[in-house]
């Protein structure tokens, strides 16, 4: 069965791409999104994300009316959820995004319509999916109650892109398809090949969920190994990058770089999702997080370090001390502000100096409600007038900046820029 109209509800830093890399192989393509905003952009041919070839590709796909956007959905041949799953308090996994895109979809489903998850999500949400739609629509049959003669296909098939790089990634990456039947997963991967040069690698969907949730757990503790490395160098009085560059010269040893901490909507959040589900067996992955979690506020102890230095250099009163963050995005060269620990930082920094603080983050406009004491400045300015510079987030033009232009006897740089 064709794909004459695929649908992708939730039209952000996943779903947007997923989108456009459908309609740019001539595929009918309508976007689902509750923001009006976005919509009203990305029906204008634009883009209210960052990321490269995005705004190009999407342009195009607008233009040839191959991609369109509304905020309700409307009938389609398969529909693609990618809509956030973050967590509640205590590290809970919230669900009600993928719930309200299954409500919002019930209704328009037909015989022979494929619904694919995307949305990092627990063990066993594809099935609650299912049975949530069978609820919903008595009139169709679903995988869980006829297997491979069920009206609707489900799947699970988790993305697994680099932001900044996703145009390229979402193409060449291989695919994890995780079917609730094998007739399930052969629709799946008939609809991903539509653009996908790499591989489907076909599995149940349980496999799949857990598949995307360990991705993501296995980076972040690699991450805490660097980031607890820099904790204990620090107190040895000890380069950390130059060791990590020491050691990485082992054959078999290749750790990863220290941070400010680990943000954005992927590695800070998945592991948590194992944690919820198995407490007791996830200790290592537990332990990870907490390291992560617990170093923005170490990087902010060295601020107020370093300002307490300055003001026993200067004589100055706190008042008159200025402080320049840089950087607010989880990671370089991007505007996603999700879950970064930068962010952090800088708002819990603003509610403690008194003096200004300065911002410069290249990849925004205006700074979020949350940091309305902060200043939005470019990189020169804040140069010129801040007396402690804090270095979050390795931007090209942070690290392109030449050594001579900085003045500043205190500077904290949790990345190693300006070492």
């Amino acid at each position: 069965m064709s794909f004459e109209i695929i649908s992708v509800i939730g039209l952000g830093y996943i779903g947007l791409p997923t989108a456009a890399a459908f309609a740019s192989r001539r595929q009918r393509v309508i976007g689902v999104d509750i923001n009006t905003r976005a919509v009203e952009t990305i029906n204008r041919g634009e883009i209210h994300i960052v990321e490269p070839e995005l705004g190009r590709v999407v342009k195009t796909a607008v233009e040839k009316g191959y991609l369109s956007a509304r905020n309700t959905p409307v009938e389609a041949d398969a529909f693609l959820i990618a809509v956030p799953t973050p967590f509640m308090e205590g590290h809970k996994p919230d669900m009600a995004y993928v719930r309200s895109a299954v409500e919002s979809i019930a209704p328009v489903l037909k015989k022979g319509s494929l619904v694919i998850l995307e949305s990092t999500s627990p063990v066993g949400t594809t099935e609650t999916m299912a049975e949530w739609l069978a609820a919903l629509r008595q009139d169709l049959t679903f995988p869980q109650q006829v297997g491979e003669a069920a009206d609707v296909n489900i799947a699970y098939c988790p993305e697994r892109v680099l932001p900044g790089r996703i145009m390229e990634e979402l193409i060449s990456n291989d695919r994890v398809i995780g079917g609730m039947t094998p007739a399930c997963s052969a629709r799946a991967s008939e609809l991903y090949r539509i653009f996908l040069e790499g591989e489907c690698v076909v599995t149940n969907a349980r496999t799949a969920e857990m598949c995307k949730l360990t991705e993501n757990s296995f980076r972040d503790v690699n991450i805490a190994f660097a980031n607890e490395l820099s904790l204990i160098c620090a107190d040895q009085g000890i380069d950390v990058w130059e060791l990590i560059r020491l050691a990485n010269r082992h054959p078999r040893v290749n750790i990863l770089q220290p941070g400010p901490g680990v943000g954005g909507h992927c590695i800070a959040v998945d592991p948590w999702f194992i944690v919820a589900q198995n407490p007791q067996q996830a200790r290592l992955i537990r332990t990870a997080r907490d390291v992560n979690d617990s170093k923005p506020e170490w990087v902010i102890g060295q601020v107020k370090a370093a300002v307490a230095d300055c003001l026993n250099a200067s004589g100055h009163c706190a008042d008159d001390v200025t402080i320049a963050c840089f950087g607010l995005a989880f990671k370089p060269d991007i505007d996603d502000l999700r879950e970064s620990p930068a962010m952090d930082i800088v708002r819990k920094l603003a509610g403690w100096h008194r003096g200004d603080m300065l911002v410069v983050e290249p990849n925004i406009h205006e700074l979020p409600e949350s940091l309305a004491r902060c200043q939005l400045t470019h990189l020169d300015e804040a140069l010129a007038r801040a007396d402690v510079l804090v270095m979050l987030v390795d931007h090209q033009s942070f690290k392109a900046l030449d050594a001579g232009q900085i003045h500043q006897q205190w500077v904290v740089d949790t990345k190693g820029v300006w070492r």
